[in-house]
């Protein structure tokens, strides 16, 4: 697992617990989308680094409590998880902005985005920002096919029949 993704569930529990520190271990894992096994393991993790204690509220409920150095933690991964986001924006918005230009140096006149999510929304806002439309059917003339795989956005290039190439390729 990456040290990313351990910082986002990590930053997850921490949330939720401070929210509801009466919640249980299947609620957490029900908003995160991992199981309660990784949801339990995180806790004892977090508990034995002094970020959240323990109390029993009934007999087989458990209550959860950030301590301030908890508190702290959830501030610092807060502020990396901003950090995180707006850098992989930029990034974003850097590679939609080539994939465009290099598109109408081409003669497309409109733009079909191939893929879907935040990335892709993201490819969107870069086209209307740019007053390039953006249609739903890659196939017409002037329509040029920006693909968004991942965190990776390419302008795909037909190179001979019945084979596609990204960009730079």
């Amino acid at each position: 697992m990456t040290a990313l993704r351990e910082e986002v569930h990590e930053l997850g529990l921490l949330e939720q617990i401070a929210q509801d520190p009466d919640t249980t271990q299947s609620t957490m894992a029900g908003r995160l989308g991992v199981a309660v096994g990784t949801v339990n393991w995180y806790l004892k993790r977090l508990i034995a680094k002094g970020y959240i204690k323990v109390k029993r509220a009934e007999r087989r409920k458990l209550r959860y409590i950030l301590t301030p150095e908890g508190l702290a933690l959830r501030a610092q991964l807060t502020l990396n998880y901003v950090e995180t986001s707006m850098t992989l924006y930029r990034h974003v918005r850097q590679q939609s902005r080539a994939a465009l230009a290099e598109a109408q140096g081409r003669g497309a006149r409109a733009i079909h985005i191939a893929g879907d999510g935040d990335i892709a929304d993201v490819c969107r806002l870069t086209c209307l920002e740019q007053g390039v439309p953006v249609v739903s059917d890659e196939g017409g003339e002037g329509v040029a096919v920006v693909e968004v795989h991942g965190q990776k956005v390419t302008l795909r290039q037909e190179a001979g029949p019945g084979r596609r190439a990204a960009a730079g390729d």
